[in-house]
């Protein structure tokens, strides 16, 4: 399902459900309010989506977020509770959309559920071992924030994990990253603002369709339409006060302009912001792309 925004069109795919702990994804939150909202399993693991949004504007072509991709091993296929093999690419392909015609991909942030479809498995052509790992979109500038590439390339013990060489080296090596610094548009009406605090080179990006239509992508900095309320911060978060911070600067921008917010983990796509009856925010009525 596409949708107009002033002269874009977005269309959401869905780059692989996962599973992961339902204590982590709502940080403070107690579990006897947050079951009440989600399910889990009998591991405590709630399954969520990897939203990934193709933009078509100004001709051109942008894919924010890529997903999880289908490089995972078995070990970790059982940890986070996947039991498919989908790309991003796939999905792309049962749209009529060819990963080669994509001109610009921008990722939130270079954690394994935002960029693993950036790279594939190339089929080994002898039959000993699995094959190299190379670009899915060859003619795609895939923009990040500088402040993320360093902390991908540096990472440590506690963020070690989310960063993975096979999704991030061949990227370098093909020469594919735009690294930018701050609030930049990178394609014709999107821009990337910078929201850190699930990671601190994380950035949100926004679509200026024209005529006054503006949506969000979201990234992390508000996975789902649950974590709206500025409280319900992730455990993941590498800075819960500098998310906060920027949940408040966003959340600024989304009520004078009237942003549609859009979620990356979220089953429903998206809403409008809205308030409760004490003036907190939270997400109104939830539409799907």
């Amino acid at each position: 399902m596409t949708r107009a925004l002033g002269n874009a069109s977005l269309t959401m795919i869905n780059g692989g459900d996962f599973r992961l702990d339902g204590g982590a994804m709502h940080g403070v939150v107690p579990k006897t309010i947050w079951n009440k909202l989600v399910s889990c399993d009998d591991h405590n693991r709630v399954t969520y989506a990897t939203n990934c949004l193709l933009v078509e504007i100004g001709g051109k072509r942008v894919l924010v977020e890529t997903g999880n991709g289908d490089k995972f091993p078995a070990k970790l296929k059982e940890i986070y509770g996947i039991d498919h093999d989908r790309s991003a690419a796939a999905a792309l392909r049962e749209l009529g959309v060819e990963p080669e015609s994509i001109d610009v991909v921008v990722l939130t942030h270079l954690h394994f559920d935002h960029v693993g479809g950036c790279t594939r498995r190339r089929a080994s052509s002898d039959r000993s071992g699995p094959g190299s790992i190379e670009p899915v979109f060859p003619r795609a500038r895939h923009v990040v924030q500088r402040v993320e590439l360093d902390a991908a390339r540096h990472a440590h013990e506690r963020n070690r994990a989310s960063y993975l060489p096979e999704n991030i080296d061949p990227l370098e090596a093909a020469g594919l990253f735009q690294v930018v610094d701050g609030e930049v548009e990178v394609a014709p009406g999107v821009t990337v603002i910078p929201t850190p605090g699930h990671s601190h080179g994380h950035q949100s990006v926004l679509i200026d369709g024209g005529a006054g239509e503006k949506a969000l992508f979201l990234g992390d900095v508000v996975p789902t339409s649950i974590h709206v309320p500025l409280p319900w911060i992730m455990g993941y978060d590498l800075d819960v006060e500098g998310t906060l911070a920027s949940k408040k600067r966003l959340y600024a921008r989304a009520d004078a302009e009237r942003w549609l917010l859009l979620f990356g983990h979220d089953r429903h796509h998206g809403a409008y912001l809205a308030h409760d009856d004490r003036g907190q925010p939270v997400a109104g009525p939830l539409v799907d792309l």
